[in-house]
Protein backbone atom coordinates (compact mmCIF):
# COMPACT_ATOMS: atom_id res chain seq x y z
CA UNK A 1 0.00 0.00 0.00
CA UNK A 2 2.54 2.18 0.58
CA UNK A 3 4.36 1.87 -2.57
CA UNK A 4 0.85 2.84 -4.40
CA UNK A 5 0.66 5.74 -2.43
CA UNK A 6 4.09 7.07 -3.29
CA UNK A 7 3.02 5.95 -6.80
CA UNK A 8 -0.15 8.07 -6.60
CA UNK A 9 1.47 10.83 -5.29
CA UNK A 10 4.24 11.21 -7.94
CA UNK A 11 1.16 10.99 -10.76
CA UNK A 12 -0.45 13.76 -8.44
CA UNK A 13 2.50 16.09 -8.38
CA UNK A 14 3.52 15.78 -12.46
CA UNK A 15 -0.08 16.77 -13.33
CA UNK A 16 0.28 19.99 -10.87
CA UNK A 17 4.03 20.74 -12.52
CA UNK A 18 4.47 23.10 -14.46
CA UNK A 19 5.08 21.42 -17.95
CA UNK A 20 9.02 20.43 -18.76
CA UNK A 21 10.77 21.78 -21.57
CA UNK A 22 11.74 18.50 -23.93
CA UNK A 23 15.39 17.45 -23.77
CA UNK A 24 17.56 18.48 -26.58
CA UNK A 25 18.65 16.27 -28.84
CA UNK A 26 19.41 18.27 -31.34
CA UNK A 27 15.59 18.26 -33.06
CA UNK A 28 14.36 21.35 -32.62
CA UNK A 29 10.52 21.33 -32.23
CA UNK A 30 8.55 22.64 -34.87
CA UNK A 31 7.24 26.27 -34.86
CA UNK A 32 3.50 27.80 -34.00
CA UNK A 33 2.51 29.02 -36.81
CA UNK A 34 0.35 31.21 -35.35
CA UNK A 35 2.85 32.94 -33.41
CA UNK A 36 4.83 34.29 -36.20
CA UNK A 37 1.47 35.89 -37.87
CA UNK A 38 0.92 35.90 -41.22
CA UNK A 39 2.88 33.47 -43.89
CA UNK A 40 4.18 35.86 -46.75
CA UNK A 41 3.01 34.54 -49.91
CA UNK A 42 6.61 33.53 -51.82
CA UNK A 43 5.52 32.57 -54.78
CA UNK A 44 4.12 35.97 -55.45
CA UNK A 45 7.22 37.56 -54.27
CA UNK A 46 9.26 35.68 -56.84
CA UNK A 47 6.76 35.92 -60.09
CA UNK A 48 7.21 38.63 -62.27
CA UNK A 49 4.41 41.31 -62.16
CA UNK A 50 1.71 39.70 -63.89
CA UNK A 51 0.61 43.35 -65.02
CA UNK A 52 4.05 44.84 -66.52
CA UNK A 53 3.40 47.34 -68.95
CA UNK A 54 6.89 48.65 -69.78
CA UNK A 55 8.22 46.55 -72.44
CA UNK A 56 5.02 45.56 -73.83
CA UNK A 57 5.10 45.35 -77.58
CA UNK A 58 1.64 45.79 -79.71
CA UNK A 59 1.45 44.89 -83.33
CA UNK A 60 0.12 46.80 -86.25
CA UNK A 61 -0.53 44.91 -88.76
CA UNK A 62 -2.57 45.02 -92.32
CA UNK A 63 -2.39 43.01 -95.39
CA UNK A 64 0.85 44.53 -96.58
CA UNK A 65 2.65 45.87 -93.45
CA UNK A 66 3.42 45.00 -89.85
CA UNK A 67 4.89 47.70 -87.46
CA UNK A 68 5.65 46.80 -83.72
CA UNK A 69 5.29 49.64 -80.96
CA UNK A 70 6.92 49.24 -78.00
CA UNK A 71 5.35 50.29 -74.41
CA UNK A 72 8.08 52.42 -72.84
CA UNK A 73 6.24 53.60 -69.92
CA UNK A 74 3.22 52.92 -67.26
CA UNK A 75 0.46 55.65 -67.75
CA UNK A 76 -3.02 55.25 -67.28
CA UNK A 77 -3.55 56.37 -70.93
CA UNK A 78 -0.94 53.43 -71.77
CA UNK A 79 -3.17 50.46 -69.61
CA UNK A 80 -6.71 51.81 -71.16
CA UNK A 81 -4.96 51.31 -74.59
CA UNK A 82 -4.09 48.32 -74.13
CA UNK A 83 -7.35 47.05 -72.32
CA UNK A 84 -8.73 47.86 -76.00
CA UNK A 85 -6.65 45.56 -77.73
CA UNK A 86 -7.20 43.38 -79.95
CA UNK A 87 -8.83 45.97 -82.14
CA UNK A 88 -9.16 46.63 -85.97
CA UNK A 89 -8.49 50.33 -87.00
CA UNK A 90 -8.11 52.47 -90.34
CA UNK A 91 -5.19 54.38 -90.42
CA UNK A 92 -5.14 57.43 -92.93
CA UNK A 93 -1.93 60.34 -93.31
CA UNK A 94 -2.63 63.47 -91.98
CA UNK A 95 -0.62 66.44 -93.17
CA UNK A 96 2.43 64.55 -94.14
CA UNK A 97 3.21 64.27 -90.58
CA UNK A 98 1.91 61.38 -89.14
CA UNK A 99 -0.59 58.38 -90.01
CA UNK A 100 -3.66 58.39 -87.62
CA UNK A 101 -6.37 55.94 -86.45
CA UNK A 102 -9.58 56.33 -84.59
CA UNK A 103 -10.59 54.90 -81.54
CA UNK A 104 -13.48 53.37 -80.31
CA UNK A 105 -13.90 55.14 -77.72
CA UNK A 106 -12.04 58.07 -75.52
CA UNK A 107 -9.01 56.50 -73.48
CA UNK A 108 -9.28 57.00 -69.55
CA UNK A 109 -5.82 59.84 -68.85
CA UNK A 110 -6.03 59.99 -65.67
CA UNK A 111 -3.20 61.54 -64.46
CA UNK A 112 -1.23 60.54 -67.68
CA UNK A 113 1.52 63.42 -68.75
CA UNK A 114 1.63 65.60 -72.20
CA UNK A 115 4.49 64.95 -74.55
CA UNK A 116 7.30 66.88 -76.90
CA UNK A 117 6.65 63.84 -79.52
CA UNK A 118 9.69 62.82 -82.02
CA UNK A 119 9.78 60.84 -84.71
CA UNK A 120 9.07 57.40 -84.23
CA UNK A 121 6.04 58.06 -81.40
CA UNK A 122 3.33 56.36 -80.81
CA UNK A 123 0.80 59.06 -79.64
CA UNK A 124 -2.74 59.56 -78.28
CA UNK A 125 -4.10 62.81 -79.20
CA UNK A 126 -6.60 63.60 -76.31
CA UNK A 127 -9.14 65.96 -78.23
CA UNK A 128 -10.09 63.99 -81.33
CA UNK A 129 -9.75 60.92 -79.73
CA UNK A 130 -7.37 59.21 -82.01
CA UNK A 131 -3.87 57.05 -82.47
CA UNK A 132 -0.84 58.86 -84.39
CA UNK A 133 2.63 57.38 -85.67
CA UNK A 134 4.62 60.38 -86.13
CA UNK A 135 6.97 60.24 -88.89
CA UNK A 136 8.15 64.10 -89.43
CA UNK A 137 6.94 65.65 -85.74
CA UNK A 138 9.53 68.77 -86.70
CA UNK A 139 7.99 71.82 -85.44
CA UNK A 140 5.89 70.67 -83.33
CA UNK A 141 6.48 70.50 -79.46
CA UNK A 142 5.24 69.91 -76.42
CA UNK A 143 1.50 69.74 -75.44
CA UNK A 144 -0.82 68.24 -72.70
CA UNK A 145 -3.39 67.03 -75.08
CA UNK A 146 -0.37 64.89 -77.09
CA UNK A 147 0.01 61.21 -75.06
CA UNK A 148 3.20 59.47 -75.70
CA UNK A 149 2.19 55.60 -75.55
CA UNK A 150 5.21 54.10 -77.17
CA UNK A 151 7.87 53.90 -79.39
CA UNK A 152 8.33 52.76 -83.49
CA UNK A 153 10.91 51.57 -86.17
CA UNK A 154 9.53 51.62 -88.94
CA UNK A 155 10.23 54.19 -92.72
CA UNK A 156 7.41 56.76 -94.01
CA UNK A 157 6.81 54.18 -96.43
CA UNK A 158 6.52 51.42 -94.32
CA UNK A 159 3.23 52.95 -91.86
CA UNK A 160 1.95 54.09 -95.30
CA UNK A 161 1.26 50.67 -96.21
CA UNK A 162 -0.97 50.75 -92.76
CA UNK A 163 -3.15 52.77 -95.04
CA UNK A 164 -4.58 49.98 -97.26
CA UNK A 165 -7.19 48.42 -95.58
CA UNK A 166 -8.31 47.50 -92.06
CA UNK A 167 -4.96 47.35 -89.28
CA UNK A 168 -5.09 44.71 -86.94
CA UNK A 169 -4.26 45.91 -83.28
CA UNK A 170 -2.87 43.05 -80.82
CA UNK A 171 -0.57 42.30 -77.74
CA UNK A 172 2.68 40.24 -79.21
CA UNK A 173 4.55 39.87 -75.71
Amino acid sequence: MMVTAVLAAAVLAGCAAAPQPAETSGAQPAPDPSAAGPTPDVSAQDAPAQDAVVGTVVRFASDSASVDVTIDQDTPAVRDFLALLPLELEFEDLGGREKIAYLPRALDIGSSAGSDPEDGDLIYYTPWGNLGFYYDASGIGYSEATLHIGTYEATADELALLEQGRVTIEIVR
